[in-house]
């Protein structure tokens, strides 16, 4: 934010990128390499990458990336989060069945001392392979609770109750308040174990018996292979492609016109920071980093200030760098709130990631066009390309990114899951294809337009969260 040309971007961790680093991870462990020095290579060639595309001014590629492959992006993303969901949950039920009789009930209701103190002991309870009561059931309790209360403040943000300022507060705080209030549940609940978060103490990193600050590129325990060194440019392309799209895309939704804003936007600049910043990080096993189009968009609304008259039009954006400083501050700050973050139980965030995949589905045109295969003709919305465009020809178009989407998901399935960001460029030159051949121009033009709009302010029924189609 200090650096960047836009100031009003948020940079931070996002789906598509943690989608990537679990395939890094499954590809580094299947040939017994280390994950964490592949990284590191892979932010060397990052760096080297971004370097060219900035010097031969490559941002002007994101002309050709249209709706049609930002949608198939967004809802697979949205496809993973559930599924991690409800596969994170059917592994604590696995491991705290539901029985009709639990052993050793004096040692458990020691152990359950912890879920209220939050106090680590000598031994983990989920190594013990002692299967507690009722903590499946709790856990699906916290993890449904927090999704439908968070669910249920973003769309009183929208509802009549309450003056407008009040209902705004709510909505955009829906997250942390349905966090505290399971927390709250959780901790009166003393006698029924949840696993807790895991954060370390002070300031450190993740595991201190594992690695330290620094992460040696020619490996940590074992000799890291000369050949990776070279093929992890291959990763670095993906994991830059993944990159691009994101904060090209979040930046282009930005600085639309209608927001009038007056310093405009440095696309390459932007690039080069936010891409060599995640390089040079991997040496210190930082996370990359991209613009986050949720919580950018969020930023940039709430900066708008509206033209005071009958008509409802954007008069200024207030452009500055204190809120993103402040914003990165208060970040930094958590590492002082360790013993709090250590009584959230992982059923709780299971929780948000539910709400994050679903509530990405919300404003995704592919989507409502996925409904409109089970929904009679007569109640189909009055859009663009319901008016000019035959039902069987949207349908069709429907089903072929239905089969791209499918094609993608096996992909990220499979041991090739390292391919994935490449798949997604290959919808690029498909997409031009279809153009002209399987598609009219005019049919094209209706199924995909860029028709996102600029929410001028909080009305009733509308949610800003619709203006992007990018993924959390």
């Amino acid at each position: 934010c200090l650096l960047g040309a836009q100031p009003i971007l948020v940079i931070g961790f996002s789906g598509p990128l943690l989608v990537f680093e679990e395939a890094l991870y499954s590809f580094c462990t299947a040939y017994g390499m280390e994950y964490i020095v592949a990284r590191v290579w892979v932010g060397v060639w990052l760096v080297i990458i971004v370097s060219l595309t900035v010097a031969f001014e490559g941002s002007f590629l994101v002309r050709y990336i249209s709706r049609f492959t930002q949608e198939m992006f967004s809802i697979l993303i949205s496809l993973i989060f559930i599924y991690e969901t409800f596969a994170k949950i059917l592994n604590i039920f696995k491991a705290h069945p539901l029985l009709w009789k639990y052993e050793d009930p004096d040692y458990l209701h020691n152990l359950s001392l912890r879920n209220h103190t939050g106090n680590e002991t000598d031994l983990d309870p989920e190594e013990l392979g002692i299967q507690y009561a009722n903590t499946a059931l709790l856990s699906l309790i916290l993890m449904g609770g927090t999704f439908f209360s968070a669910l249920f403040l973003r769309k009183f943000k929208n509802s009549r109750f309450l003056p407008g300022q009040i209902r705004r507060i709510i909505g955009d705080f829906g997250v942390p308040i349905s966090i505290f209030i399971m927390v709250a549940i959780d901790y009166s609940i003393a006698d029924t174990y949840t696993q807790k978060l895991s954060v370390p103490s002070g300031l450190s990193v993740t595991n201190p018996k594992k690695r330290g600050w620094f992460i040696n590129p020619l490996g940590l325990k074992q000799d890291f292979p000369i050949w990776m060194m070279f093929a992890a440019a291959v990763p670095a392309l993906l994991v830059f492609i993944l990159i691009f799209l994101e904060s090209q895309i979040t930046t282009l939704i930005i600085s639309k016109p209608e927001r009038k804003m007056v310093k405009g936007s440095g696309f390459h600049l932007d690039l080069l920071l936010i891409v060599g910043m995640g390089g040079i990080a991997s040496i210190f096993g930082v996370p990359w980093l991209s613009a986050a189009t949720v919580r950018s968009v969020t930023h940039a609304n709430a900066l708008t200030v509206m033209h005071k008259g009958g008509k409802q039009e954007i008069d200024k954006v207030l452009e500055q760098r204190i809120s993103g400083m402040l914003v990165a501050l208060l970040v930094g700050l958590s590492i002082l709130m360790e013993p709090i973050l250590k009584l959230i139980p992982l059923a709780v965030l299971f929780g948000i990631f539910l709400y994050m995949g679903v509530a990405s589905l919300f404003g995704i045109q592919m989507y409502d066009r996925i409904l409109l295969l089970f929904v009679p003709p007569k109640y189909h919305p009055d859009t663009a390309y319901i008016k000019h465009v035959s039902i069987l020809r949207v349908h069709s178009f429907t089903l072929i990114q239905i089969v791209c989407l499918v094609l993608m998901w096996a992909v990220k399935s499979s041991p090739a899951s390292l391919a994935l960001p490449f798949v997604l460029i290959l919808t690029i030159p498909l997409r031009i294809y279809m153009t002209g051949r399987l598609f009219t121009e005019r049919e094209m033009k209706c199924l995909d337009a860029p028709d996102a709009k600029v929410i001028l302010e909080e009305v009733l029924d509308e949610d800003v969260y619709n203006e992007t189609q990018m993924p959390v």
